[in-house]
């Protein structure tokens, strides 16, 4: 294998994992409501970009066919690039909406893809267990570095544009200019630094592949209570799914659409930036409580902690502070308990997926994760323009009853996940 050192790799490869699923998920939602998309129209079709994410198992057997996963790695980064680049054009056609749909559904695909790939590639990359173990934390870390630069720096930046312009569409072609040229950079980057280990070669598309495909399949929806499990992978964001999807419309509605009314560089500040900062810390501090009390006892408690602060959209929507900090400060507690329950989430799919084909069957699992995030999300619009915004956060805090009663059901080995 060609040397490389894995600081050359390892956190851009993870920053490039970032930047895209942020842009789809995140940034189009800020910039369609910029753009005067009502928010029934907003919320449904941006929640059928998780598509390519909830049905992302279903062809990973095809990158493993076709070329290399570095290949594939830098491919995607490139498909992605040109489809921000896409984006700032397509913006200033008169049927844009429709146009940056279908190039956001491209990017999903794209960055579904990439996220196969580049999770192989980082096996072959760093071929020893202590290797990987040691780059975890790195990996993570550039994640969420692109996250709070997506949601935060760019937002930020869109909306000072917007205040300094007058014109959202210019704002936000400018925004996704600066990031398909980040992007071909770290494209041209990937190219020429990421390590080609022998280990990386395609695999023949025989008919071993798939059968080993279907009875992998097979054996995750054998495991016991498989439907227990299924409930709680779909019902543990229920209520955060809806909320989360009407959050920016929320925060940048005007007062007489009883919205808070923050300019869109106030909103990239205070959720995009300190938002994400308390998300990670709350995902940080969610780990450690396990860690001590093992996955069992403290889940409940981490369901509790991750829904009960969702009242401050209730909150914010009777109230309607005008206070900045104190929105922050709101806003920062809900997303710190999002994070120490979200932990929680994350590792009961490590215990479903442990055993054989573990990697596979957690893919499975993230699949179920996405498609639990999808399905509330696409009526969530809907339902806050029959209910008003203060209605709406009451019924998405109701929503969360169910999470609560799956912690109760699901069997948990009483040392999981304790150290």
């Amino acid at each position: 294998m060609q040397q490389r050192s894995a600081w050359a790799w390892v956190p851009s490869v993870s920053f490039s994992q970032g930047v895209p699923y942020v842009a789809v998920m995140m940034l189009s939602t800020v910039m369609y409501k910029n753009l005067g998309i009502s928010n029934a129209d907003l919320a449904f079709y941006t929640a059928w970009l998780y598509l390519p994410w909830v049905v992302k198992p279903l062809w990973a057997p095809i990158v493993e066919m076709f070329g290399t996963k570095r290949r594939w790695t830098v491919l995607m980064q490139l498909v992605s690039g040109a489809g921000l680049a896409a984006v700032a054009l397509t913006l200033h056609a008169p049927d844009f909406f429709r146009w940056t749909l279908v190039i956001f559904w491209l990017m999903a695909f794209s960055s579904a893809t990439h996220d196969i790939a580049s999770d192989g590639f980082y096996m072959l990359g760093l071929p020893t267990q202590r290797q990987q173990a040691a780059f975890v934390g790195v990996r993570s870390a550039f994640y969420k570095l692109a996250m709070i630069g997506g949601q935060g720096g760019l937002v930020y930046i869109a909306g000072e544009l917007m205040k300094a312009t007058g014109n959202p569409v210019h704002a936000w072609s400018v925004v996704f200019v600066l990031m398909a040229v980040l992007f071909l950079l770290l494209c041209g980057w990937h190219q020429l630094m990421l390590p080609r280990p022998q280990e990386d070669h395609a695999h023949a598309a025989g008919g071993a592949l798939w059968q080993d495909f279907v009875q992998t399949f097979a054996s995750f929806f054998r495991k016991p209570e498989i439907l227990t499990t299924l409930a709680f992978l779909l019902l543990y964001r229920l209520g955060e799914a809806q909320l989360l999807k009407m959050a920016a419309p929320f925060l940048l509605d005007p007062r007489d659409k009883g919205g808070l009314g923050l300019s869109t560089s106030e909103f990239g500040l205070v959720y995009g930036t300190i938002g994400v900062c308390a998300l990670v810390i709350g995902g940080i501090a969610g780990g450690v409580v396990v860690s001590r009390f093992g996955l069992k006892r403290a889940l409940l408690p981490m369901v509790s902690i991750m829904h009960v602060p969702d009242l401050v959209f209730v909150y914010l929507a009777t109230a309607l502070p005008d206070n900045l900090t104190l929105v922050a400060i709101c806003l920062a507690v809900e997303q710190f308990g999002y994070g120490f329950g979200f932990a929680a989430f994350l590792l009961y799919m490590v215990l479903v997926a442990d055993g054989e084909h573990k990697t596979a069957h957690y893919a499975i699992c993230t699949g179920f994760m996405a498609l639990g995030m999808m399905l509330p999300g696409m009526v969530s619009g809907w339902i806050q323009q029959q209910l008003g915004y203060q209605q709406f956060f009451i019924w998405a805090c109701i929503s969360t009853l169910p999470a609560f009663v799956m912690a109760l059901k699901v069997r948990i080995p009483a040392e999981f996940g304790q150290k």
